[in-house]
């Protein structure tokens, strides 16, 4: 294939996508905007939850119609929100059914902060990747790109030549790199939840935690025989972990029945334990082993 056709191959599928997404692509917050969010039904705008202050927010349409939005449905740590919103005159986006590959070819379709579409072009760099949420949970599966992204684009859709979503960008990395969240089942389900109104709350003990090396460093300098596990430097009044009686200086050892040696260990354990409600934590408390017994509001 010569230069020109290439280009001009491109140009016609840059052109489609944009034809596709752009009346359902917003722009999230008062100008410029703090994000995007992309439509998802008939009053629905999926976005991430990271682009929001307060349970309302601007949203902006490609015709210029600005609507205050409230939160339908919400998934802090999965960095999630659906917004119930007036999209009168903005369909939803169609989803892809295809499973993402390293090496496709992706649009990412944001809004610009006077209104209008901006579309840059690249490549799916890789799969199954991983990174941290807003609040410290590890996120899995994502697809990263290169696709360029501005301040303001996160909560846009990365779609395929025909306009269709493959995926919600929401991370930025390092050498031009970006992360969005995949268009699989497991998305749109979570979506559909969130547009009914069920929103996710993880299961948290309220403690704040060093990570292993920190703790077997302190440990050794008081003389403690090294353990892994995650050392416990705060307890948040009013917790689950504070009712239980867990303890500044305390070690985690165990949660369940798993062992405890990173963060991603223990909230592995929380999600395990949202359907009983509670979870039992091995502790180390100086040189004696304990047993708590944590419950947690299963209304949370």
């Amino acid at each position: 294939m010569s230069d020109t056709s290439t280009t001009t191959g491109l140009r016609d599928a840059a052109r489609a996508a944009v034809a596709a997404a752009d009346r359902s692509v917003t722009r999230i917050g008062r100008a410029p905007g703090r994000g995007c969010g992309i439509v998802v039904g008939d009053g629905f705008v999926l976005t991430n939850a990271h682009n929001l202050r307060d349970r309302t927010t601007e949203v902006t349409f490609a015709d210029g119609r600005a609507v205050q939005a409230e939160v339908a449905g919400v998934d802090p740590d999965g960095d999630l929100v659906v917004l119930a919103v007036d999209t009168s005159g903005a369909p939803a986006l169609a989803w892809s059914e295809a499973t993402v590959e390293t090496g496709d070819v992706v649009f990412a379709i944001g809004r610009t902060a006077n209104g209008g579409a901006r579309v840059t072009f690249g490549l799916v760099s890789g799969v199954e990747r991983a990174f941290r949420g807003p609040r410290g949970r590890q996120i899995t599966g994502s697809v990263e790109h290169t696709a360029p992204l501005a301040r303001g684009s996160s909560g846009s859709p990365l779609v395929d030549e025909h306009g269709l979503v493959v995926g919600l960008n929401t991370a930025r990395l390092a050498d031009g790199f970006y992360l969005a969240l995949p268009a699989d089942a497991a998305l749109r389900e979570r979506v559909d939840a969130l547009v009914r109104g069920e929103s996710t709350h993880r299961l948290v003990l309220g403690v704040g935690l060093a990570a292993g090396h920190v703790a077997q460093q302190l440990r050794a300098s008081v003389g403690l025989p090294e353990r892994a596990g995650l050392l416990v430097r705060t307890v948040a009044d009013g917790t689950p972990a504070a009712a239980a009686g867990v303890k500044v200086g305390d070690l985690l050892v165990q949660a369940g029945d798993r062992p405890i040696e990173t963060v991603d260990d223990l909230h592995h354990a929380l999600d395990s334990a949202r359907a009983s409600g509670s979870l039992t934590l091995a502790v180390v408390r100086g040189a004696e082993e304990l047993t708590v017994e944590v419950s947690f509001d299963r209304e949370g």
